[in-house]
Formats: C-alpha cells, structure tokens, sequence
C-alpha cells in the first residue's frame, strides 16, 4: 500500500475515527506542537524563501556600498588593481539577481507539467554562480599576469590600501550572512555565492598586500599575489562547484540517511526499513521509502502506521516537507521482497 504525503496533519480528516487506534496513535494525532498540514508547509516554504531574499538584499546593499566606495578611490589613485577588485564586487553583487529570480519562483506553486514545483530553479542558479566564479578566477589571473607584463605604478597608496579592506571587509561579512542563512535554510546556491564573496574579499586583501609592496618598492608585489588569489579562487571553485554539483546529482548527507532510518525502526507497528530515498528540491528536502508491517493488519491499520512513519521522518529529518511511505507485508522467511524491503534489516544483507 502505499501512502503519500496527502497534506495531512495531526488532525488528518482521512476518516481514522473509525480504526482501532492503540495509545501511539491517538498521542500522534493530538500532539498539537509540530503540526505538518499542508498550510504549515506552504508556510515554512514561504518563510525561507523570505530569508533568502531578505539575506540578497542585505548583501547586495552592503556590496553596493563597498563599490561605491572603491570607484571613489579607483578615480583620485588610477590604480587598475583597485579598479579590477571594483568590477569584481559589481559581478559579485549582480549575482544575486539570478539567486533572487530563483527565490521568487520557488514560490510558486506546483502545476501538472512542473509537478514538484519551482524549487530546481536555485539550483540553476547555483550554477550560474559557480560559472560568475570561474569567470572571476580568469579575470583575477588574466590581470595578474598582464601586470607582470606590463607595469603601472599607481599613487595615493594609503587610499588604495584603506579601499581594500573596505572592500576586504564588506565581501566578508557578505560572505558570512550569505553561507548561514544559505545552510539554514538548505540553499546551495546562496551558500555557493556565499563562497564566491569571501574569494572577493580575499582579491581585496591582495590590493592591500600589493600597495604594500610598491610602497617599499616592489613593484612586482602586486601581480605576484594577485596569482596566488587567482589559486585561492580555483579552490574555492572547486569547492562551490561540487556542492551545485552534488545537489544536481540528488546526493544528500549520509547522515539524514541513518536519522531516516532510525526514526523509521523506531515506529510502533514497523517490522523493517527498506531502502530510503531522499532529493532537495530547491532548498526542501523529500523522502521515499518501504517499510514492511505484519501481514495480518488489515489495509487501514497499514496505512495507520504509515502516517506514523511519515509523522517520525518529519520530526527526525530538518527541511524534510514530504515523504512517500509504501507499506508492504512481512514475508514468510528472511529475505527480500518484490520492493527490496528486508524482513530484518541488514546493512550486508541490503549490499
């Protein structure tokens, strides 16, 4: 039998008044502190969609302002360096515009072509941030080796120094707020653009090492450790790059994994776990999964329990807003079912 996710909360409406409930499943259905109804979740979404915009905003203010300040100094120094960092912090800041688009489409809700809705769309634009970082490792290394080539000097080197840990300073706490609101809210993609804002602050401190160079007359200084931010960023690409990279392949931390199947054994009424399957749809998570009940219960004590199992993955698993648990009799002696589903789990049984 299989079960889905139907919307329903601790007050199910699905007709359970008339089944023979035991003490576990009249305490699930009146439990009034983790309500998982359909309007809760709408609301849950809508709420880390509002802090993902609220932390794009925020860090495309404080960006904006950072510019500002450089270009001021980029006019009275004439510094290319200071200029290049400038441009930098512009394509760090217009990145949140595709994040942004993203947020705004994840709200939408689900239609009978996009059936799971919009939530992908941050992942598409994680990609796009992952390319905006690519592109700024060839920009930072492009200028690095044309300085070496071809020397400037540049004055006001005070200025120049201060502007870079303005620009040090503002890409950092960009950096900050945009990983952990990223990672709380299960984001990717901000936590990828996260990243790419603390290579931009690292970039800054290379024009402060580099004005403090040409101030004892190295003037080789700037473009050398402009090479070596150039490595700091492919790190961090590559980084970033795995993470989008994973969430585009549907992996999930293991460790969700073994909390699923935890709370899973846990249920009143489950005999075995099966195989469990997870994927984040934007920066929600959603769960398939067998579980094998004894063979005598009838078709609505079976669905019974799997409302329990659904009500414990929900409570065990952070972001997790659905999941699919299908039901299947315990067999007559050990082993696998049709579904896969083992009458006694065994890690080197499932392998």
């Amino acid at each position: 039998m299989d079960d889905t996710a139907h919307g329903h909360g601790h007050g199910h409406g699905h007709g359970h008044g008339h089944v023979r409930e035991v003490w576990w499943r009249r305490l699930l259905h009146r439990l009034p502190a983790h309500s998982h109804d359909a309007a809760d979740r709408v609301d849950q979404e809508l709420e880390t969609s509002r802090e993902g915009l609220r932390a794009l905003w925020w860090s495309l203010a404080l960006l904006g302002v950072t510019a500002v300040a450089q270009a001021v100094v980029v006019v009275v120094s004439g510094s290319v360096a200071l200029l290049g960092d400038t441009v930098h912090n512009v394509a760090d800041a217009l990145t949140a515009v595709p994040l942004g688009i993203a947020f705004v489409l994840g709200r939408r809700p689900p239609t009978r072509r996009y059936t799971y809705g919009y939530g992908r769309a941050e992942d598409l634009a994680g990609v796009a941030v992952v390319l905006v970082i690519a592109a700024s490792a060839v920009v930072a290394g492009w200028e690095a080796v044309d300085r070496l080539l071809h020397p400037q000097p540049v004055s006001h080197l005070v200025a120049v120094a201060a502007a870079g840990v303005v620009g040090f300073v503002g890409n950092e706490a960009v950096a900050r707020l945009r990983i952990r609101v990223g990672r709380r809210i299960g984001s990717a993609a901000l936590v990828a653009d996260g990243l790419h804002a603390r290579t931009d602050g690292l970039t800054s401190l290379a024009v402060v090492l580099g004005a403090g160079g040409v101030a004892v007359g190295w003037g080789w200084a700037d473009p050398v450790v402009g090479l070596l931010i150039t490595l700091a960023i492919l790190l961090v690409l590559r980084d970033a790059a795995r993470e989008v990279h994973h969430r585009l392949m549907d992996a999930v931390d293991p460790r969700l994994v073994d909390d699923a199947e935890a709370a899973l054994a846990a249920v009143p009424g489950v005999e075995a776990v099966g195989r469990v399957r997870m994927r984040w749809i934007g920066h929600k998570l959603r769960a398939e999964t067998d579980v094998v009940v004894a063979a005598e219960n009838t078709v609505v004590e079976a669905h019974a329990i799997a409302v329990a199992a659904e009500h414990a993955l929900l409570h065990a698993v952070p972001r997790l807003t659905g999941a699919t648990v299908h039901t299947d009799p315990a067999p007559d002696h050990l082993g696998t079912d049709p579904h896969g589903v083992l009458s006694h789990h065994s890690p080197a049984a499932e392998a």
